[in-house]
C-alpha cells in the first residue's frame, strides 16, 4: 500500500486554519421533541389554526446559534457617552447616504409625511440609524434567532418565544417564506428593524399592492415607520428637543430618572435651565444631563422625544435619530 507524502504547511497557514476553526460559530439543530418545543407547536397551531406539521418542520430545520447567544448575553465593555454614541450616527458618510436616499424617494416620502403628519426628518432618521438606509439589515435567519433565544436563553425566553409565534403568524398572514426571513440576532427585520409583533401591529401597505412588505418595498417601509409614530401619538409640527444651558442661578435642576417626562417647560425654566421653545409653560418636558464630546450637555425633551423612545427605549437613540434626520433634510434642501 502506498503512503501519501507528508505535506508540511507553513506555520502561518496552520495558525490561520486553527483560528478559522476556533471562530467557526457553533450551531445545533432544534430538538423538536423537547417538551417546551412540543408545547409551543401545539399551542401555536391551536391558537392560530396553523398546520402543526408545518410549524414542526420549520423548527426542525432551525438551528441554535451560539453566536446569537453570545451577542445577547455579552456584557458591554463600557457604556458609551453621548458624544461617542452620537459620533456613530451623525457623521458625513451616513448623512450623505441619507441625502441620496431622500432624493431617490422624495415624492413617496413627502406624500407619507403629508398623510401621517410625521416629519420627513423623523422617518429618515429612523431608517438611517436602524439600517444605514438599507445597507445593514441583519445576517441571521429570523427563525434561527428567535428559536435560539426562545428555547435556549432562559432570561428572556418567554418574550422571544412569543416573537417566534408572531413570526409564524406573520408568515402565514403575509404569505412570506419564514425560512428566508433575515434579520438581526434578536429577530428584527428589514430596514426599519421591526420585530415580528411590531411588524404585525404597525406595518402598513404603502404602495397599494395589498401586501405589507418591510423587506423589499420602500413605500411600505417608510409608511410603516410613520404609522408607528402616528399610533404612538406623534405631535405634528411640535418640537422634539432643545439644547439647554444652566443660568447663573440654576439650582437643583430636576433631571429625568425615567423616559416618561416628569417636569414641565415652566418648572425647568424656573429651576434655571435656559432653552428655546414655543411651547406653553405647562407643556410636558424632561431634562437630561449627558456627556458630550466637549463636556457636559443639557438636553430638554418634549412629548415627541418621548414618542421616539417608544421605538427604542433610549434617550441617546432618540436624540441621534432626530438629529440625523434633521441633518439629512438640511443637506438635501436645494
Amino acid at each position: 500500500m502506498k503512503t501519501r507524502p507528508l505535506v508540511r504547511l507553513p506555520l502561518r497557514t496552520l495558525v490561520s486554519l486553527l483560528l478559522c476553526t476556533l471562530w467557526l460559530p457553533a450551531a445545533r439543530a432544534i430538538d423538536v421533541q423537547r417538551d417546551e418545543v412540543e408545547e409551543f407547536v401545539a399551542q401555536l397551531a391551536a391558537a392560530h389554526e396553523l398546520d402543526p406539521a408545518w410549524v414542526r418542520g420549520v423548527l426542525a430545520n432551525a438551528t441554535v446559534q451560539q453566536s446569537i447567544l453570545d451577542a445577547i448575553s455579552r456584557p458591554a465593555e463600557r457604556v458609551l457617552t453621548w458624544g461617542e454614541y452620537r459620533a456613530i450616527f451623525i457623521q458625513p458618510e451616513r448623512i450623505a447616504a441619507g441625502v441620496a436616499f431622500y432624493r431617490e424617494h422624495a415624492a413617496t416620502l413627502d406624500r407619507i409625511a403629508a398623510e401621517t403628519g410625521v416629519s420627513r426628518g423623523m422617518i429618515l432618521g429612523i431608517i438611517g440609524v436602524e439600517s444605514y438606509y438599507g445597507r445593514i439589515t441583519g445576517k441571521h435567519r429570523v427563525v434561527d434567532a428567535l428559536a435560539t433565544l426562545g428555547f435556549d436563553y432562559p432570561p428572556r425566553a418567554k418574550f422571544f418565544r412569543n416573537e417566534l409565534a408572531e413570526a409564524f403568524v406573520l408568515a402565514a398572514e403575509e404569505q412570506l417564506d419564514i425560512n428566508a426571513l433575515m434579520g438581526s440576532y434578536a429577530g428584527a427585520m428589514g430596514p426599519p428593524q421591526f420585530i415580528p409583533s411590531s411588524y404585525r401591529a404597525y406595518a402598513v401597505d404603502g404602495d397599494g399592492d395589498g401586501q405589507r412588505d418591510l423587506i423589499g418595498s420602500w413605500p411600505d417601509i417608510m409608511a410603516s415607520v410613520a404609522n408607528y409614530f402616528a399610533v404612538h401619538k406623534w405631535q405634528t409640527g411640535e418640537p422634539v428637543a432643545a439644547r439647554g444651558e444652566l443660568s447663573a442661578k440654576a439650582t437643583n435642576i430636576p433631571l429625568q430618572g425615567q423616559l416618561k417626562l416628569q417636569s414641565t417647560v415652566g418648572q425647568l425654566s424656573q429651576a434655571g435651565l435656559l432653552f428655546a421653545t414655543d411651547l406653553n409653560s405647562d407643556a410636558a418636558a424632561g431634562a437630561w444631563e449627558l456627556e458630550g464630546k466637549a463636556g457636559t450637555e443639557y438636553w430638554v425633551g418634549f412629548d415627541n422625544l418621548y414618542v421616539i423612545t417608544r421605538y427604542n427605549r433610549s434617550v441617546m437613540y432618540a436624540l441621534a435619530a432626530w438629529q440625523l434626520g434633521e441633518a439629512v433634510v438640511r443637506e438635501a434642501a436645494p
